[in-house]
């Protein structure tokens, strides 16, 4: 039977007080949702993006949703999920592991394991003129699903839209508004050990800005 372990409305600041922010943004509340915003960061501070991790550790089969509105890009926004230490024993966020500041090559070539999904990717331009989802598998970068990403283009006006990843065992599957995007068996093989349970960690690469509600994981 499905159990809901984590539920978070992220609708005040007081709902990520425990969270883990790893580079910088400005983070919002208005009208019910976190806003993440990077666009009046400096030059510098905007050129690696931030993690904003939820420090709970959740079991290997869940399914994870929440709900997501781009509001401006270009930018991208991206999940981590089933993120933990490559060495078992360590602390995921302790001193004992490498500095995570924001720097995508940190979390995807460094001492963390982990798949994560970019479900809206409008940075380069020819990420603006085909939208693709990509779900990679860590370490390593390791391009393992793609789908047709069916989000129009940020603006002030956009809708809401329900994200949902499914992890069962070996299958992973994503969803946005009830509509299949991909799907990836791992063998757990081709791109190194089956990954288990871990953290879910938002991204967002500057200088877009999108809003964030709804949060909840459940047990499978």
């Amino acid at each position: 039977m499905s159990k809901v372990v984590y539920e978070n409305p992220l609708a005040y600041e007081s709902d990520i007080r425990d969270f883990i922010l790893e580079g910088k943004a400005n983070i919002s509340f208005d009208e019910g949702a976190m806003r993440i915003d990077s666009k009046n960061l400096s030059p510098e501070d905007q050129k690696d993006g931030c993690v904003l991790w939820c420090p709970v550790s959740f079991p290997s089969d869940v399914k994870i949703e929440w709900v997501f509105r781009p509001l401006e890009e270009p930018g991208l926004a991206m999940l981590f999920f089933a993120a933990k230490p490559i060495e078992s024993g360590k602390d995921f966020f302790g001193s004992d592991m490498a500095e995570r500041t924001g720097k995508y090559r940190q979390y995807y070539n460094g001492d963390i394991n982990a798949y994560h999904i970019s479900y809206f990717r409008r940075k380069e331009e020819t990420e603006r003129a085909f939208h693709l989802c990509n779900l990679r598998k860590s370490c390593g970068c390791n391009l393992v699903a793609q789908g047709a990403d069916p989000i129009p283009d940020a603006n002030p006006d956009s809708g809401w839209y329900e994200m949902r990843i499914i992890k069962n065992k070996d299958v992973i599957t994503f969803l946005i508004n009830d509509i299949v995007i991909l799907e990836y068996e791992d063998d757990g093989r081709t791109y190194g050990d089956y990954l288990t349970g871990g953290y879910v960690g938002f991204r967002q690469l500057s200088p877009m800005i999108a809003e964030y509600r709804d949060f909840r994981v459940t047990w499978l």
